[in-house]
């Protein structure tokens, strides 16, 4: 079968502007409660497109770890290349695509780093094992082999039995929303789709076409 062959239709649900919130937020919470109550198998993964100085994207899955009502929070090494990427170019795009749900959400918005209180708590509340892998990986260098990523860990293992510190280089983002796009899939490939766009007294909610 040629991959352009292939054909879904869509027929789960509709999108409306009278049934969704106000605030975009509180809709993302809606969908997401959805997603998680569904069984999905990463209901949390999204997709985190970042772009460094001169504009060239890249793109990684990621988990979402919070929600609040200024934004979206995830964590990852600083030093990575979308640590260095937020770092000269502070904005970022998610995207979340829950295909058993027939539904897409897409998030623009500026990056800030959460505080390192919240890193901490976050930090003590992952597997001993996530902990090392933490502060064993120089996230997105090269490294000779896999070899030495195993006794860089076995090297650790040893010297934090208990309890890990949390690393200079490591800690929280959040996402600070000022656009989120809701779609859901609908026959004829005419889908639905909602743009909140964030406004001076909250937010503004357009129909696109699909």
């Amino acid at each position: 079968m040629s991959v352009s062959d292939i054909r879904k239709t869509y027929s789960m649900g509709a999108l409306n502007e009278e049934d969704v919130s106000k605030d975009a937020i509180e809709q993302f919470k809606l969908w997401l409660k959805t997603a998680l109550e569904s069984n999905l198998l990463e209901p949390t993964a999204m997709t985190l497109a970042t772009a460094d100085k001169q504009g060239r994207p890249s793109a990684r899955m990621v988990l979402l770890k919070g929600v609040d009502d200024e934004g979206l929070v995830f964590f990852s090494n600083y030093e990575s290349r979308k640590g260095q990427e937020l770092l000269e170019n502070p904005v970022a795009a998610l995207v979340f695509y829950w295909d058993a749900l027939e539904r897409q959400v897409r998030i623009e918005g500026k990056i800030e780093k959460v505080s390192r209180e919240e890193s901490e708590v976050y930090f003590k509340s992952r597997p001993h094992g996530s902990q090392l892998g933490a502060l064993a990986s120089s996230q997105s260098a090269v490294v000779s082999s896999r070899k030495k990523i195993e006794e860089t860990l076995t090297e650790l293992s040893k010297a934090y039995s208990e309890q890990v510190p949390l690393p200079e280089y490591w800690g929280g983002y959040r996402l600070i929303p000022t656009v989120i796009e809701f779609w859901q899939g609908r026959p004829s490939r005419l889908h639905d789709r909602l743009r909140y766009s964030r406004a001076s007294l909250g937010w503004k909610i357009e129909r696109l076409w699909p």
